[in-house]
């Protein structure tokens, strides 16, 4: 339910684009909003500032101060804070609730939301479940994918399809989808959360009692995530595992959904998206659908139509008989294990490397290096590293570059077929984001193409 903002003094922790997002929003509404940023101004964002400014909204940068904080109606936390830092200690000294800019939308909205989360995949899920409703309603996707959900309450949507990170979670206390969706579960973002325990217990806080959604959605071949499913007592479906009703499964090369019958989707082969887990994410995408009554036609068309999403396994172009691929969205071993797999058969060249994450390469090097790279070309701060556990693993064909260019310039002079830009590492050594580093491989690609 919608509250009344006139003349509340609303506090906005961090100069982020959901930050920016709810304090607009919340300045519509007759709030008077206070943007507070640790870091010092940036060059970059100058023109921002005063254009905030302009509308209304307090600025500060450099610090936390009283002045913003003191007498807070409520504030709003941008997902990239920890949940140690010193600020939400003086929040909590000061009696001033902390919610996220997610929680914000979904209590602000009239529209039911459908939050798909997991370690990998969401991304492509999102877009894909979006592709697919959007024809027969008005569903944006939102949410940790870059568009906050608040930028779209007064277009009214029919849906809001929601990419939702563990950190938004976290800060959501009351989120209820009206669909929610667990895709996958492995290590990652363990020092924000505090354990890994911890960081499935935000994952599944979208399930938890209070707030039921009014179906959830589990892969089947999440070993974790599936036997959580067997706990889940509100109405579950399951996919990518056939069973007696409710799932969505592969069978005689063609994606079935059943409920009350099996119903064959679409087959395989026309399918444009490459790898065993983006037929996962098709067939969550597929429950989605089903269960906000798109038609098996339209469901069929858009699955069709539907190319990979930016920076994930994505064809950039052929050279010389290679083919070259940008996942830079793989900022982690578990995300590079996918795309690997997705190539098996075929002789591969794997660039990776970047800021490194000190996640246990065991795994990374012992089953998918071994099995399916044939030369690694290694890149950023995590490269040592990086080498020495694949050359302790048994994997020995190795070169270490300079640069993404550099990297992309010996792949040509190898006699691999297929060229992986999938970096299991973040990308703040080299590059400003995932989306920096993947742009510059794939620039760099065409102009020597």
């Amino acid at each position: 339910m919608k509250r009344k903002w006139n003349d509340k003094k609303v506090l906005i922790l961090g100069l982020s684009k959901s930050g920016i997002s709810a304090a607009k929003y919340l300045n519509s509404k007759g709030a008077e909003c206070f943007i507070t940023e640790n870091k010092p101004l940036q060059d970059k964002d100058t023109e921002l500032v005063q254009e905030l400014k302009n509308e209304g909204i307090h600025v500060e940068t450099g610090m936390h101060s009283d002045e913003f904080i003191n007498d807070s109606y409520i504030a709003i936390t941008s997902p990239g804070i920890p949940p140690k830092s010193e600020i939400f200690s003086r929040l909590k000294e000061k009696n001033i609730p902390v919610i996220g800019e997610v929680e914000l939308a979904y209590l602000e909205a009239n529209s039911p939301f459908i939050a798909i989360t997991g370690t990998n995949g969401k991304t492509t899920t999102t877009y894909l479940a979006s592709h697919i409703l959007s024809s027969e309603y008005n569903a944006p996707v939102c949410g940790n994918i870059g568009v906050p959900p608040t930028s779209l309450i007064d277009e009214n949507p029919d849906y809001f399809v929601c990419e939702v990170s563990s950190f938004q979670l976290a800060a959501a206390p009351t989120f209820k989808p009206q669909i929610a969706c667990f895709l996958t579960f492995t290590p990652d973002h363990i020092d924000w959360h505090g354990g890994l325990d911890k960081y499935f217990e935000a994952k599944i806080s979208l399930f938890k009692e209070s707030k039921q959604p009014l179906y959830a959605v589990f892969s089947g071949v999440d070993e974790k995530i599936y036997e959580f499913s067997k706990t889940y007592m509100g109405e579950k479906f399951i996919y990518a595992k056939e069973l007696e009703k409710n799932c969505c499964y592969i069978k005689n090369d063609a994606i079935f959904f059943k409920r009350n019958k099996e119903e064959e989707i679409i087959k395989l082969n026309e399918i444009q998206l490459v790898g065993e887990h983006n037929y996962q994410n098709i067939m969550c995408a597929i429950v989605i659908a089903k269960l906000t009554g798109i038609s098996n036609e339209h469901i069929k068309e858009r699955i069709s139509s539907f190319k990979p999403v930016e920076h994930r396994i994505e064809y950039v172009a052929d050279i010389n008989g290679k083919s070259f691929y940008n996942d830079s969205k793989a900022t982690n071993p578990e995300a590079s294990f996918v795309a690997l797999k997705s190539f098996q058969g075929k002789s591969l060249t794997l660039i990776a490397g970047g800021r490194d994450k000190n996640t246990d390469l065991t795994e990374f090097c012992t089953d998918y290096i071994n099995k399916y790279v044939s030369t690694v070309i290694l890149i950023g701060e995590a490269a040592n590293r990086f080498k020495e556990n694949m050359e302790k693993n048994g994997f020995t064909n190795i070169i270490t570059a300079n640069s993404l260019e550099q990297a992309v310039d010996i792949s040509l002079t190898l006699n691999n077929q297929i060229v992986l830009l999938s970096p299991a590492c973040a990308s703040y050594d080299m590059f400003n984001s995932y989306e920096h580093r993947g742009e510059v491989f794939k620039e760099y690609v065409r102009k020597i193409q």
